[in-house]
């Protein structure tokens, strides 16, 4: 019995470039191609181990930048085969060139109500399919904020999947009404909700599945887990600017070799661990009660010893 894997890469203009008031071109290439790294090397990869993966895009910085901020990258990841999902942070919303990051929207989805959320939304996805998107029918929130105000936005503009659940940042800003264990998809007010699955750290905390929150032998460890226990699907995070550092000028090698070993472990496992597009409506075994692959001391030492590595040398600005 085969477990899905939605692997997804949030792919959008970092905030912070804008706010340092950086040319577009650099806020583009540091935020999408950052230190040849980006989505186009992703792309490559993917395509080398002969991965699908969904590309959640916010165009929302269309109306800050136009359509040529965002289409190019759009129409390079149609063009590899991999699918192109709604993602929205809508903070850019009444931002404008120049303004160092004064002028904005609400950070969190969840501060809006449902008809307000239902028109960005809708907002959003027209400006996605002028990029050159088909029309979505999946969506993840910016930083997982989302609510079933939220859900039933999308319900109403004929979304089938929302993936913005994530336990480990629930109730907030995560806060859809479901349980902060829910890693299996579910019926959920009229769509299929697809959590980002998590792992247990020690002391009862949670971790989600994201390329700079999980060490390898953590991400190995949980996909050994969610075959061997017969999950319903995994859904595995990750950016266009995560494998280089902060300020999009080196690439992180600790990142790096995180992704390429997740590109290896999905390629060898891909008879159990299939990766999966949401375009294709693959077959999901709903409400299982999938748990998160328990806590490991041993595991989680060896992540915060690399995360220290990742933190004093590979994010340094070149």
């Amino acid at each position: 019995m085969a477990t899905p894997v939605f692997l997804t890469i949030d792919t959008e203009l970092m905030w912070r470039h804008h706010a340092a008031d950086l040319p577009e071109a650099t806020v583009v290439a540091r935020s999408l191609e950052p230190a040849g790294v980006g989505v186009r090397w992703q792309l490559q990869r993917l395509a080398a181990h002969g991965l699908k993966a969904c590309f959640f895009v916010d165009p929302m910085p269309v109306r800050l930048y136009g359509r040529d901020a965002i289409a190019p990258v759009v129409e390079a990841i149609v063009a590899a085969g991999q699918e192109v999902q709604l993602h929205l942070h809508p903070n850019w919303v009444g931002a404008a060139v120049g303004d160092r990051g004064r002028a904005h929207g609400r950070f969190e989805l969840i501060d809006l109500s449902c008809d307000e959320q239902q028109a960005l939304l809708g907002e959003a996805r027209e400006l996605l399919i002028a990029c050159g998107a088909e029309r979505p029918v999946a969506f993840r929130a910016g930083s997982y904020s989302a609510n079933d105000a939220t859900i039933d936005a999308l319900v109403a503009l004929g979304f089938a999947y929302d993936s913005s659940h994530n336990g480990s940042e629930h109730p907030w800003p995560s806060a859809i009404g479901l349980g902060p264990d829910q890693i299996a998809p579910v019926a959920h007010r009229g769509l299929t909700e697809v959590p980002v699955t998590t792992i247990m750290t020690p002391g009862g905390g949670r971790r989600h599945f994201q390329i700079c929150a999980l060490s390898a032998g953590e991400m190995r460890a949980a996909l050994i887990h969610a075959a061997a226990e017969h999950h319903a699907a995994v859904t595995i995070v990750s950016h266009g600017f995560e494998l280089a550092n902060r300020s999009g000028t080196r690439a992180n090698r600790i990142h790096v070799a995180r992704f390429e070993a997740l590109c290896r472990m999905l390629a060898a496992r891909a008879d159990v661990l299939p990766t999966v597009h949401f375009r294709d409506r693959p077959a999901l075994r709903l409400g299982q009660d999938d748990r998160p692959l328990p806590a490991s001391v041993l595991r989680t030492r060896w992540r915060q010893a690399e995360q220290l590595w990742s933190n004093m040398v590979e994010e340094r600005a070149a």
